[in-house]
C-alpha cells in the first residue's frame, strides 16, 4: 500500500459557481468525511491529486492530509472521483477520512500473471472481473490482487474462493463468481483402433 501526502486548503463557501471558479484556477474541490465528523469542503490543486493517484494504488492510495486546519495530519482515501468527459479533468473529489484501526471496504484491481496453458492450445481468454471488493485496515490495502493463470486449461475457470490473498484482507464478492475462465472446446484424444 503506498502512502502519500496532499496539500489541502479548507473553502467555506460552495456552489456551482464556486465550483467553476476554483476549476479555472487549477483547483479541484472536494469535501471530506468521516465517521463522527461534520463534511468539510476543501479545495485541492489538480496537480497534487493527480500526484496523490500516482502509482499502482491509485484511488486506493492512503493519503495524509496536509495544511487544512483540523484535517491536517488525518488520513483519508479517494472515495469517488469525478471527470470530465472530454477534458479528462477532475472536477471534484470526495474524501473519506479513515482510522487506521477500522476495517474498511475498497474495490482493488485483479492483474493476471503468466499465459494460461488453454491460450497456448487455442482457446480463449475471459477476464470477467477486473476489480474485486475487499474489506481490510486501511495499512492492508493491496496496490492489486495477482492472479497467477500459466496453468489454467481450456474449459477451466479461477473462482473468487481460489484466490490467494493478502494476509488480513477479506474478499467480499460472491465466492462462486468466476474472475477468469479459458474459453473453447477440449479436443478429443483420437481413441487408439477405433477406425478400424
Amino acid at each position: 500500500m503506498q502512502q502519500k501526502q496532499m496539500n489541502v486548503e479548507l473553502r467555506s463557501k460552495a456552489g456551482k459557481g464556486i465550483s467553476r471558479q476554483l476549476r479555472i484556477k487549477e483547483m479541484v474541490p472536494g469535501v471530506v468525511y468521516g465517521k463522527g465528523m461534520d463534511p468539510v469542503s476543501v479545495s485541492i490543486k489538480h496537480r497534487d491529486l493527480q500526484a496523490a493517484m500516482a502509482g499502482e494504488g491509485g484511488q486506493n492510495n492512503l493519503i495524509t492530509l496536509v495544511g487544512g486546519g483540523s484535517l491536517d495530519q488525518s488520513m483519508a482515501i479517494i472515495a469517488d472521483l469525478q471527470r470530465d468527459v472530454l477534458k479528462g479533468t477532475f472536477k471534484h473529489v470526495d474524501l473519506h477520512q479513515v482510522n487506521m484501526s477500522e476495517k474498511l471496504r475498497v474495490t482493488v484491481p485483479v492483474v493476471l500473471k503468466g499465459t494460461a496453458a488453454g491460450v497456448k492450445e487455442g482457446g480463449l481468454l475471459d477476464f470477467a472481473h477486473h476489480e474485486l471488493h475487499v474489506e481490510c485496515l486501511p495499512g492492508n490495502i493491496p496496490d492489486h490482487i495477482e492472479i497467477n493463470i500459466t496453468e489454467l486449461k481450456i474449459a477451466q475457470s479461477i473462482h473468487v474462493n481460489e484466490i490467494p490473498l493478502p494476509e488480513g484482507v477479506k474478499l467480499l464478492d460472491n465466492p462462486k463468481t468466476p474472475v477468469v475462465s479459458i474459453l473453447g472446446r477440449v479436443k478429443e484424444e483420437p481413441v487408439p483402433g477405433a477406425a478400424a
